[in-house]
């Protein structure tokens, strides 16, 4: 497989991580960098990590994952977008110093429903000679960069906006889901 087709790859698995870091920087009040870097780092390891995973895995059980990772990625994003909206329906207009949650389970969740379709990908590698290793390195560099440069985005968007993106960063969530969903249930 060629380095360019390597990083096309790597790029299209890397989106949704780019999408939902956006939303979580236009959220985040507080340790802006601190937060993107976090964000980065998981995200980037998640995608390093499930190819191999499931490379090693391989053929066997690649029906079983694939008949419901579709719906274990629109449920998380479901459940943390409804948080976020619910969450910001309960919080009074007042409080400007309203965070998002930036605890590791939180991030650790988002970054498994990015990364399943990583898992995929991986099974599938399994069928023919690929540098699994080389590709994953190739993969979280690409999505360690998008997260970083998406949650430091949704942090200026929500400085320049000067509005409440919780709402909407929650409605990404559940869209991502259900586009997740939609896709898996159609093919």
């Amino acid at each position: 497989m060629s380095l360019i087709i390597i990083i096309i790859t790597a790029i299209g698995l890397s989106l949704d991580s780019f999408v939902i870091s956006i939303s979580y920087g236009t959220v985040v009040r507080t340790n802006r960098v601190k937060t993107a870097l976090k964000l980065s780092l998981v995200f980037g390891l998640f995608h390093v990590i499930m190819p191999i995973i499931g490379y090693y895995v391989g053929v066997g059980i690649k029906d079983y994952i694939s008949a419901f990772d579709h719906w274990v990625a629109f449920s998380i994003l479901s459940i943390i977008g409804l948080k976020m909206i619910i969450d910001d329906i309960k919080t009074k207009k007042s409080d400007d110093n309203k965070k998002i949650s930036t605890k590791t389970a939180m991030v650790l969740y988002l970054a498994l429903a990015t990364s399943i379709d990583a898992l995929a990908i991986g099974i599938s590698f399994s069928l023919i000679s690929i540098s699994i290793i080389h590709f994953a390195v190739i993969v979280g560099l690409i999505v360690f960069c998008l997260t970083m440069t998406g949650t430091l985005f949704g942090a200026f968007l929500s400085n320049k906006l000067k509005i409440k993106m919780q709402i909407i960063g929650g409605i990404v969530l559940i869209l991502i889901g259900l586009k997740i969903l939609i896709e898996h249930l159609g093919s």
